[in-house]
């Protein structure tokens, strides 16, 4: 299904309408790694593609055994970072879920990236997988000048992977992470360093849009007039800008960025900016992430809620 038509339906697999990464978590599923390897090999020119591909190939794999068995069959650097990132995701899951084990896994995934980055050293995916993990040993390197409260944090493993590219995506969130409230960070922090990387950014990248992940992140039902925020003028602006200067480069993308337009569409709708909203969700298609609206609620109640409001088809059941 193509991204800009609706047939009834979301697809919420974050996939979406990358084909190749479709057929290969099938086949991941089914035990089967040659198109794994197909996938992150020819996304060894767009670090961005790989960085996604491999995340979402983890998230299938880190169940079952394939990781260990297909590095173990065929050494690569394509197995190196599959097992790299499965290793980060079931150390993350038991670290959440405050296992005993967790320190065990930490070192596992540690070991694994170093693996990983030594084996396609200009790859930064190894280190942000590194830098996902980060929160679980709370490093303190100084911040760099720019921010008003220097909160300190892993900024020597991110200027790392920003020498390897700058204005990597996943990196950038990774790091605003860090110093989420779940994750141990204050408001000041993150609010802070939020601004600075986004406006570190050129006015065409969607990084412009972290400050509104911080919004979603810090989003309080309970709070008075908490759904208003997002009409408020500094918010308005941020929306638009990314509208009037990100959003029209979407449409050149290999695939369509589905998370990053999911946040430009939910701040549009919440600032009652329904025609530009409206257009951002038309060129999602059927593609659906359950972030942000799981900030709200169930996600696909939130979703339909919103494209309702910009009178776009919803499914048929809701």
């Amino acid at each position: 299904m193509a991204a800009g038509s609706f047939e009834g339906q979301y697809v919420w697999h974050p996939a979406a309408d990358d084909r190749q990464l479709a057929r290969a978590c099938i086949d991941v599923k089914a035990g089967r790694y040659l198109s794994a390897h197909d996938a992150l090999k020819d996304a060894r020119d767009d670090f961005e593609v790989r960085a996604h591909r491999s995340l979402v190939l983890a998230s299938e794999a880190a169940d079952s055994d394939l990781a260990e068995r297909w590095l173990s069959e065929e050494p690569s650097a394509e197995a190196a970072l599959l097992w790299a990132r499965v290793a980060m995701l079931r150390a993350l899951r038991m670290a959440d879920a405050h296992d005993r084990r967790a320190g065990t896994l930490v070192g596992i995934a540690r070991s694994a990236c170093d693996r990983a980055a030594q084996m396609l050293p200009e790859d930064p995916t190894p280190w942000v997988a590194q830098l996902a993990l980060a929160h679980l040993r709370r490093p303190r390197d100084p911040a760099p000048q720019g921010l008003l409260t220097a909160p300190p944090g892993p900024w020597y493993l991110f200027a790392h992977i920003l020498r390897l590219a700058p204005w990597h995506r996943e990196a950038h969130h990774r790091f605003l992470a860090f110093y989420f409230a779940r994750r141990g960070g204050s408001a000041s922090a993150r609010w802070d360093v939020a601004q600075f990387l986004s406006h570190r950014a050129p006015p065409s990248s969607p990084l412009r849009l972290l400050p509104l992940v911080a919004l979603v992140e810090d989003h309080d039902a309970s709070a008075l007039l908490a759904d208003r925020t997002w009409e408020q003028p500094q918010w308005v602006a941020t929306a638009t800008g990314s509208y009037n200067n990100w959003f029209p480069q979407a449409a050149d993308y290999r695939f369509t960025p589905v998370l990053d337009l999911a946040y430009l569409a939910h701040a549009l709708y919440m600032a009652k900016r329904e025609f530009e909203a409206r257009e951002v969700f038309t060129a999602m298609g059927p593609y659906a992430s359950r972030m942000p609206w799981s900030a709200f609620g169930e996600p696909a109640e939130q979703l339909t809620r919103a494209r309702r409001s910009c009178g776009l088809p919803i499914p048929s059941a809701a």
